[in-house]
């Protein structure tokens, strides 16, 4: 399926409003409803769109920490990344993994509720011996810039 450009503000306005009704969004897009509902199927039959959730604030719920972590494997063979990504899929903990190029193999995000679950997460993994080699903790004090959206509409431009 081959976007264009209003298939591409769809995405975009979905992406900032789960729940936006029809109507509204048909709007925002310059369609008429039924074209517009027509469209969002499309997008999700194809697989655009892999589902709608909630953007929860955390903070409300209590202290977390947050904790950007760079590792670097001992080897570097497939089997390697293998086990160490079946490894680190188990832990809920760790809500973004990135390959990276540069000095480190992995950047991961945790968010844990202290300093004690993340040490002992990642004292459990170098235990585990998952190929970890080293790795570097980066605390995150404040977030003041966070998008739960991508500037879709800038890059893909149609």
């Amino acid at each position: 399926m081959k976007l264009d450009r209003i298939d591409i503000k769809i995405l975009y306005e979905l992406q900032k409003n789960g729940r936006i009704t029809n109507v509204e969004l048909a709007e925002l897009v310059n369609l008429s409803p039924s074209p517009c509902l027509m469209r969002v199927k499309k997008l999700q039959s194809e697989g655009y769109i892999e589902g709608y959730s909630a953007q929860i604030n955390v903070s409300k719920l209590g202290q977390t920490l947050t904790v950007f972590t760079e590792i670097t494997l001992k080897n570097h063979r497939q089997i390697d990344f293998a086990r160490f990504l079946a490894a680190i899929e188990k832990v809920d903990q760790v809500i973004e993994c990135h390959l990276v190029s540069g000095g480190y193999d992995y950047l991961l995000k945790f968010v844990t509720a202290g300093i004690g679950e993340y040490q002992t997460i990642m004292e459990r993994l170098t235990d585990m011996d998952v190929g970890i080699d080293k790795y570097f903790s980066f605390v995150v004090l404040k977030s003041p810039i966070v998008k739960a959206h991508m500037p879709l509409t800038s890059l893909f431009r149609v």
